[in-house]
């Protein structure tokens, strides 16, 4: 759920997944001729892990040498079937924008979104005197007309792109990836980590990073729900979903189909992490983890015995990641680049 994209993203309470994004390095589909493929492995332990879990189907895994191609299958198609009732500004647009206003304060700030899907938390923010910039890679930004006709001008830019190919002006007070976060292999996620710490955040930012809680969707391996249309409330499809746990990995598997197409089945996998698993992944971003919230109540990054929010509660948590100080360059350490520069780079 990689590229700036908003993902579908599970909510137990709910009978359908509102957009927001998910992760993975691969998309899994029936194939129509019944036989296995193969293509170019991304991580090939990964993937193996992979068509363990999901060997019970009879599925086709196609990797891709990035997640670009995957994310907007899955998105655009998973976007399709739900942008009637979700391409709407709603409750959890308005929550994200008091999060918003708690960790950063109440002035104007310059907002960068990434995983934007329909663009509906970017417009309540914009809509809440911030400048937001916004990246999605799927057709869902497609919808953002729908409901955006009343914003001011100049405070909402909608990037139709691959967030970690996108060049943005400027620097940004905060970065935001709501429902999101563990895309592809943890180098891929360093590598976003790290562009939001050296090239993004200015000075004193923060970011603001959905983190999937693995304790929660452990629970959750096996479940299959019918989900029937209700087209009231704009869902038309009737679908069916699968989710599965690979403790191994950390890693959630969520398959949709149909229920008039059930040969064709896709599929997402969303790395999880706790809050020392994330600790660990932050070494050598730039980013420190400073504060997780769940659900209405935050808390430092400090040893909580019994936090039932996180046990088995919340299937996410709101990480919020500080810019390090830089470390200034020391005389020794000048002489020393000066000496490799001259030496021809050794």
């Amino acid at each position: 759920m990689h590229s700036g994209l908003s993902r579908a993203r599970r909510t137990r309470d709910s009978p359908f997944w509102i957009s927001g994004f998910g992760g993975a390095q691969w998309v899994a589909t029936e194939a129509l001729s019944g036989s296995r493929s193969t293509h170019l492995r991304v991580d090939e332990e990964f993937e193996l892990g992979l068509q363990r879990v999901l060997e019970s189907e009879t599925v086709w895994l196609a990797c891709f040498a990035g997640i670009v191609d995957w994310v907007r299958e899955f998105y655009s198609t998973t976007g399709s079937w739900w942008a009637r009732a979700d391409a709407r500004l709603g409750e959890r647009d308005w929550r994200r924008v008091g999060l918003l206003r708690e960790h950063a304060g109440g002035e104007p700030k310059r907002v960068l979104e990434l995983g934007s899907g329909y663009g509906t938390t970017a417009v309540a923010t914009a809509k809440a005197g911030h400048e937001v910039t916004a990246v999605e890679i799927s057709d869902r930004a497609d919808h953002l007309g729908d409901f955006a006709d009343d914003v001011r001008p100049g405070s909402l830019t909608v990037h139709k792109a691959d967030f970690f190919e996108v060049d943005l002006p400027g620097s940004f007070d905060v970065v935001c990836y709501w429902n999101g976060f563990g895309v592809g292999t943890d180098a891929d996620q360093r590598r976003l980590l790290t562009r939001i710490a050296a090239e993004w955040l200015r000075p004193g930012g923060l970011a603001l990073v959905d983190v999937f809680n693995p304790l929660v969707w452990a629970r959750w391996d096996g479940d299959e729900e019918h989900k029937l249309p209700d087209v009231a409330a704009g869902y038309d499809h009737e679908l069916w979903q699968r989710t599965a746990f690979d403790p191994v990995t950390c890693t959630a598997i969520d398959t949709w189909w149909e229920a008039a197409n059930p040969e064709r089945k896709i599929s997402q996998a969303l790395r999880c992490y706790t809050p020392a698993d994330l600790s660990l992944l932050l070494a050598g971003t730039g980013l420190a983890l400073t504060g997780i919230t769940v659900g209405d109540r935050a808390f430092p990054p400090a040893p909580h015995p019994g936090l039932r929010a996180l046990l088995q509660e919340h299937h996410e948590y709101l990480a919020v990641l500080r810019p390090l100080p830089r470390r200034p360059l020391a005389d020794n350490d000048v002489r020393l680049r000066g000496e490799v520069g001259r030496d021809g780079g050794r």
